[in-house]
């Protein structure tokens, strides 16, 4: 049979990328960076992967269906030069029947050698490095721009991309996956069997449209035995064109004989969606006015004269108000003042301090010089920042480093001063909110996401400083989480987490809890909650974590005594419970990124260790994943061998443009199984009292004076 035109145009295409690779020694370095994605969800040329990276932090999504096949990729740029994929695929009819054998795989890509003038930049990666196998493949690729239009791609693949290998290389046998549960690197496959050479052009037209073409070595062997897709040629080929800023539309032609569509859509955190934010401007800070003009402010003799400074107190507390902060404590000498407050409004710690500076140099007479802001956590003292008021003068209108060269930051149970007076309107306090929530249960074989809306009500009622009573509760509008079924894998450990789709009463208390946080010695901090625990769980838990102001590193330990909630009374339990707990170790890397490591026990009895790493921004985003080794045999964990996920937290300021503490939680999990289950505490003290130390509040100093 002949070549068909498409198949000369595209040896042609790639044949001449062939050779301007050989040459492009000769061309000018580019910016390698990109938002495209190829149909595997990650960058590439049309269907393999290219070394383009894209840039740092974005977060892309995109579906990709052609013929019997469809995915769901969500890719991370987790650092500038690594990036990770995570894929959810279905085929369709895989083993003969109606039906969609849906399989879950992780790619990670690694640029090794960047661009230069004279070398291509050269990436190295792994393709579903630990799922079930089916798309298994290791790749090392080299790509090169010649001038600022066309970009040039080439490389060797094993395992799955060297499924198609003309040349008949090979590195020795390839052993295949004898474990089918999946979830377990299989290193022993790593770049190992034949190898095959891809390569690839592609060309840009404009800012919104760019043509691709590949010579591909993955053949879709097992495909083509299954009769789900007829592998005519080597060459594949697609025109993408960019909707929007973020979105962009992909047709591609695969192996001669197969048409499809690809939709992606990303997002940086870097970037947010509102330059600038929409709040209210800040008060400008008052100067001081001349010694000359006040001698008694300045002199500090209007101590004797003010006595109690109920006045100033008062005052202050409702300018706070205005801004979103709560005075709780205060005290005042001729030289010194402490403020003790709560922050319900910016999730930029930074930005509650340069608001409440300002509204200090016009509370307090011009003798006072040394300004101390000292946050709670329900009431209870966690950090101090000082700062000098001749400094917040000097430095209004400079950018926010000069006032951060001069600002100390400390713990207040190290901190001498007088001792401070209880604001006489601060306990009580009660917050409240009402607002939709919606919950997403995916990779359930039968209906890959599943979803429960509705309304949730929360209610925090500060009794007393670090006393407070919490409560949430949901009521389900709609939805079909509680439909999903037993996968009937064969386990003996208890159910503590799969039975959850059992919970399916349309009303459900998830919380209702006695809380208490103390500060048993200076950077000690401790947490002990009573009550419903969470939507599974009530019982008793308590927390130590030892954390310095400035320190990369904490420890902590938490202890819980669980039993597991009634499925039907909304107040009742079971029979089952547990003592479970953990010994954690946590530390602060650069670039925003945070690993701890937990070691202890889990909800199923199962001792074992959760290793998490999290890049967090400094808008609050946090992109992580996590996983869990336990005693727990594989086996008898079930699919995906061992418990794993990724978590991504958004926080609502991003979207909306004006200060917010609320934010979004969602977790990825592989499978929902009963081994390396932990207890879901609200209020666990390391993430809460970071964000409230010097180290993450100097991230996001820039917003002083916003």
């Amino acid at each position: 049979m002949g070549e068909t035109v498409f198949e000369k145009i595209s040896k042609k295409l790639v044949g001449l990328g062939a050779v301007a690779l050989c040459f492009a020694s000769a061309s000018v370095a580019q910016d390698l960076t990109t938002t495209k994605l190829n149909i595997m969800g990650r960058p590439g040329i049309v269907e393999l992967p290219s070394a383009e990276m894209a840039p740092d932090g974005q977060i892309a999504l995109s579906y990709t269906k052609h013929g019997n096949f469809k995915r769901t990729a969500l890719t991370f740029q987790i650092a500038p030069r690594l990036s990770g994929t995570f894929r959810y695929s279905g085929i369709e009819n895989w083993d003969g029947t109606v039906g969609t054998r849906w399989d879950r795989s992780f790619d990670l890509s690694y640029l090794l050698v960047e661009e230069g003038q004279n070398r291509p930049a050269v990436a190295i990666g792994m393709q579903d490095f630990m799922g079930t196998g089916l798309l298994s493949g290791e790749y090392i690729v080299a790509t090169k721009s010649i001038g600022d239009k066309l970009r040039v791609s080439g490389g060797l693949g094993w395992g799955r991309l060297a499924t198609y290998n003309p040349l008949g290389v090979s590195f020795g046998e390839r052993g295949g996956r004898t474990d089918s549960r999946g979830g377990v690197p299989n290193f022993k496959t790593w770049f190992t069997g034949d190898i095959a050479p891809f390569a690839g052009v592609s060309y840009q037209f404009s800012d919104k449209m760019d043509l691709n073409v590949e010579y591909s070595s993955d053949a879709y062997s097992d495909e083509g035995e299954r009769d789900l897709l007829d592998h005519k040629s080597p060459f594949n080929v697609s025109l993408n064109y960019k909707l929007g800023k973020s979105t962009s539309i992909t047709a591609f032609f695969l192996h001669g004989s197969e048409a499809g569509l690809k939709f992606s859509a990303s997002l940086n955190p870097k970037t947010p969606r509102v330059f600038g934010g929409l709040e209210a401007a800040p008060l400008p800070i008052r100067p001081r006015p001349s010694r000359s003009v006040d001698p008694l402010g300045w002199s500090g003799g209007w101590v004797a004269e003010v006595g109690d400074p109920k006045g100033i107190r008062k005052a202050l507390a409702t300018a706070m108000t205005k801004e979103g902060l709560t005075l709780e404590a205060m005290s005042l000498s001729a030289t010194r003042a402490e403020v003790q407050f709560s922050n319900n409004r910016y999730n930029a710690r930074s930005q509650a301090l340069g608001r409440l500076a300002r509204l200090m140099t016009r509370a307090f007479p011009p003798s006072v010089e040394t300004f101390v802001l000292t946050e709670t956590l329900d009431g209870t003292p966690i950090h101090s920042t000082i700062l000098p008021r001749s400094k917040l003068e000097a430095y209004e209108f400079e950018p926010a480093g000069q006032i951060l060269q001069a600002t100390n930051f400390a713990d207040p149970k190290g901190l001498a001063g007088d001792p401070l007076v209880p604001f006489e309107g601060a306990f009580p306090n009660n917050l409240w909110s009402i607002a939709p929530y919606v919950a997403v249960s995916v990779f359930d074989p039968q209906s890959p996401v599943r979803l429960d809306y509705g309304i949730r009500g929360k209610i925090n009622y500060e009794v007393a400083p670090g006393l407070s009573l919490d409560a949430s509760a949901t009521v389900r509008a709609s939805g079909n989480i509680s439909a999903e079924e037993d996968d009937g894998n064969p386990t003996t450990l208890p159910r503590v987490r799969t039975s959850s789709v059992d919970y399916d009463s349309r009303f459900q208390v998830q919380t209702l809890t006695a809380n208490w946080y103390s500060r048993p010695a200076e950077n000690l901090f401790g947490r002990v909650t009573a009550g419903y625990l969470e939507s599974m769980y009530g019982g008793v838990s308590g927390e130590l974590l030892w954390k310095k102001p400035q320190s990369r590193f904490a420890i902590g330990a938490e202890l819980n005594y669980a039993v597991q909630r009634d499925f039907v009374e909304v107040l009742g339990f079971q029979d089952y419970d547990v003592l479970t707990g953990h010994v954690s170790a946590y530390y602060a890397f650069e670039n925003g990124f945070h690993g701890s490591l937990d070691v202890g026990r889990y909800l199923a009895g199962d001792w074992g260790a959760t290793l998490s790493v999290d890049r967090e921004f400094n808008n609050g985003w946090r992109v992580g994943a996590y996983a869990t080794l336990t005693d727990v045999p594989f086996d008898e964990f079930g699919e995906g061998s061992f418990d794993k996920g990724i978590r991504i937290t958004i926080p609502s300021a991003w979207f909306v443009g004006t200060p917010t503490t609320e934010e979004n939680d969602f977790v990825i999990q592989s499978l929902t199984r009963d081994g390396g289950a932990k207890l879901n505490v609200d209020g666990r003290l390391y993430k809460r009292i970071r964000g409230m130390q010097g180290s993450d509040i100097e991230s996001s100093w820039g917003r002083f004076w916003r």
